[in-house]
């Protein structure tokens, strides 16, 4: 350890001594009142010292003013350095920056809102590449390109700058377009199992819906199929009265809403009663009679 690092731990005898001085910087660069306590002397460096007050603005708890002050090398007389407002160890501070690509959530856009997605998206993948070339003299070789440009140039009459820009005939994006493959990109598998384990998670079959559901969704004929690889465990529900009308659904999801549980079951009867408290009884009115034997 150098001796200046031992020298930067103890603050410099004069420096600290000269409270006032930063206290005076202090005041005159914030508003009247403000400035309160000396809470604390810090050493920057050889005989440089920053000393703390505490901050009484209403906004700026646990915030301090912080007044540097320094000396010369030999030199007895302490000048002020710079007076800044810090946070202290218990500040109200405002949350980190987020980006806003990290900060976005579903259900933030609005209309007319756009979401531009990165070319590197995990989420997507071409859908066509150029990885497989095709087989010569194939209709997509590049020597059948090569002669069905040439035929256009013979039969078009106007220059090539008022031709409309579509791909060129016999390239992959060509035969993409014609095959109806108008995605530049699609889901990749990342894309896939994200979407489904936030559709799971959203209406599975963990849910406290689907627990107390009569039968699964897989069953039920408001559930309307989708398409492609997802369409072997999702569906779109089409029942208005049920929580996930026009929702992405598991096939184990369910509600009380499931297409065979239009039967309601029929109320309990209750037993007869073993007595019957609401019939009367009809008894004798007047004085009771006296036994033969008793009389005289």
């Amino acid at each position: 350890m150098s001796a200046a690092t031992t020298r930067s731990r103890t603050p410099d005898r004069l420096c600290a001594e000269a409270v006032d001085l930063a206290r005076a910087a202090a005041e005159e660069a914030a508003a009247p009142g403000v400035v309160g306590e000396h809470v604390g002397v810090l050493a920057e460096g050889d005989r440089v010292v920053t000393h703390f007050f505490e901050c009484r603005e209403l906004g700026y708890r646990g915030w301090r003013w912080a007044a540097t002050v320094a000396r010369a090398s030999r030199a007895k007389i302490v000048t002020l350095d710079e007076v800044v407002l810090l946070p202290g160890p218990d500040a109200v501070l405002a949350p980190e920056w987020v980006p806003w690509s990290e900060r976005l959530r579903p259900g933030d856009m609005g209309p007319g809102d756009l979401l531009p997605t990165d070319a590197d998206d995990l989420r997507l993948e071409p859908g066509y590449t150029g990885e497989d070339a095709p087989l010569p003299g194939s209709p997509v070789s590049e020597e059948m390109a090569e002669l069905a440009e040439a035929e256009d140039a013979e039969v078009t009459a106007a220059p090539p700058a008022r031709l409309p820009a579509v791909p060129s005939r016999g390239s992959i994006p060509a035969v993409a377009e014609e095959l109806g493959m108008r995605r530049a990109r699609v889901l990749s598998r990342y894309g896939l199992h994200t979407a489904a384990d936030r559709w799971e998670e959203a209406f599975g079959a963990k849910t406290p819906m689907a627990q107390a559901a009569p039968a699964a969704c897989v069953s039920c004929g408001f559930l309307t199929p989708i398409g492609g690889s997802l369409g072997q465990a999702f569906g779109v529900c089409a029942n208005e009265f049920s929580p996930a009308d026009g929702r992405v659904v598991s096939l184990a999801y369910g509600c009380g809403g499931h297409s065979e549980a239009a039967v309601m079951p029929k109320p309990p009867r209750p037993p007869l009663p073993v007595i019957d408290e609401n019939r009367v009884d009809p008894s004798r009115c007047g004085r009771p009679r006296t036994p033969a034997r008793y009389r005289r």
